[in-house]
C-alpha cells in the first residue's frame, strides 16, 4: 500500500491508542506498523521528505498533531501521547474522521484562530486548482498554527516564576538592554527591570502574568502595576498569556504612563520570531529562473 496521507492516519492512531495507555510519541509510528494498520514495503519506508526525514513518520506526526488540536488525543507528559474520551468515542461509534471533520470540530476551531490570510491558504489547498506555491504557503501556515497552539499551551503549564524568566529572555533577544529580575517577594508587582542604558537612567518596568484561559487582565491589574512603578519611570510592559479586557485597555490608553500591552497571541508570535522556546527545524530554498542571466548582451 502507498505511504498514507497524514489525514489517513487519524483513525489508525486512535485505534492503537484505544487501550488508554500513555506511550511515547516517538514509538507511535512503529506501533502502527506492528499492528499492521499500515503495511509498507521497505522502499516505501525509505521514502524521505524534502528535508530528509522519514515521510511515513512525518505524516504520523502530523496526524497526531491535528488529533491533539481537536482534542482527540492529549500529551499528558513531555514526548508522550494518550487517547481522550472524545477520541475513544469516535472508535466506539465506528465513525470516520477526515481532515474536514477535524477543521470543523469545535475543539479545533476553538484552539486554532485563523487569520484571513491563513484561511485563504487553507481554502486554496481544498481547491483542485491550487498551485505549488499555494500548497507550500498553506503548509507553512499550518505549521505556524500548530506551533503557536503548542507554544501557548507550554506557557500555560510553565511555573509562574519560570514564565517571568521566559519573558525577560525574550526582551533580551529582542535587543533591549540588561535586565534585572526583582525579588520574588515584596517586588510590588514588578517582575523585572530593563536598563536602556549602562547607568540605568532610562528604565522599563516589566510585569508578567501567566493567566489561565478566560482569566483576563483587568483594570485593577494595570492600576496596581502603575502604582508599583512609582516615580522611578513612566515606561512599562505588561505581558500576559491571556488577554486584556476592555477596562484594562481603557486604563492603558488613559494612563499618564507609557504602558505596552502584550497578550498571549502576540507573545507566542514574538517568541517564534526571536527563537525563544523554539528552534529552526528545516530551511527550504525555493529557486526560480534568473531571467536576467539569459538576456543577450
Amino acid at each position: 500500500m502507498p505511504t498514507p496521507k497524514f489525514d489517513e492516519t487519524f483513525i489508525p492512531i486512535l485505534e492503537v491508542l484505544y487501550d488508554g495507555n500513555v506511550i511515547k510519541g516517538s514509538v507511535l509510528g512503529q506501533k502502527l506498523l506492528d499492528s499492521r494498520k499500515f503495511v509498507l514495503t521497505s522502499e516505501e519506508l525509505r521514502e524521505k521528505t524534502a528535508t530528509g526525514n522519514s515521510l511515513f513518520l512525518n505524516r504520523v506526526s502530523w496526524g497526531k498533531t491535528f488529533l491533539k488540536l481537536a482534542g482527540y488525543v492529549s500529551y499528558p507528559q513531555r514526548g508522550t501521547v494518550q487517547i481522550t474520551e472524545k477520541g475513544k468515542g469516535i472508535i466506539d461509534r465506528k465513525e470516520n474522521l477526515t481532515l474536514k471533520d477535524i477543521r470543523n470540530d469545535d475543539g479545533y476551531r476553538g484552539s486554532v484562530v485563523e487569520t484571513s490570510k491563513q484561511k485563504k491558504y487553507r481554502e486554496a489547498t481544498d481547491s483542485a486548482s491550487a498551485s505549488p506555491q499555494d500548497l507550500l504557503d498553506a503548509g507553512f501556515q499550518s505549521i505556524q498554527l500548530a506551533l503557536k497552539k503548542t507554544l501557548h499551551e507550554k506557557l500555560y503549564e510553565a511555573n509562574p516564576y519560570y514564565f517571568e524568566k521566559i519573558v525577560l529572555q525574550l526582551f533580551k533577544r529582542m535587543g533591549y538592554g540588561d535586565f534585572l529580575e526583582t525579588p520574588k517577594s515584596g517586588d510590588g508587582g514588578i517582575d523585572g527591570i530593563i536598563n536602556q542604558d549602562q547607568l540605568g537612567v532610562e528604565k522599563i518596568y516589566i510585569q508578567a502574568k501567566r493567566f489561565g484561559i478566560g482569566n483576563k487582565v483587568r483594570e485593577t491589574h494595570i492600576r496596581n502595576f502603575i502604582g508599583a512603578m512609582g516615580g522611578d519611570t513612566n515606561k512599562g510592559i505588561f505581558v500576559t498569556t491571556s488577554e486584556f479586557d476592555q477596562s484594562a485597555k481603557d486604563k492603558i490608553r488613559d494612563a499618564g504612563h507609557k504602558i505596552i500591552p502584550i497578550d498571549g497571541e502576540e507573545l507566542v508570535s514574538l517568541m517564534i520570531k526571536y527563537n525563544v522556546g523554539t528552534q529552526i527545524k528545516s530551511v527550504f530554498e525555493v529557486k526560480e529562473i534568473d531571467e536576467d542571466f539569459f538576456e543577450e548582451n
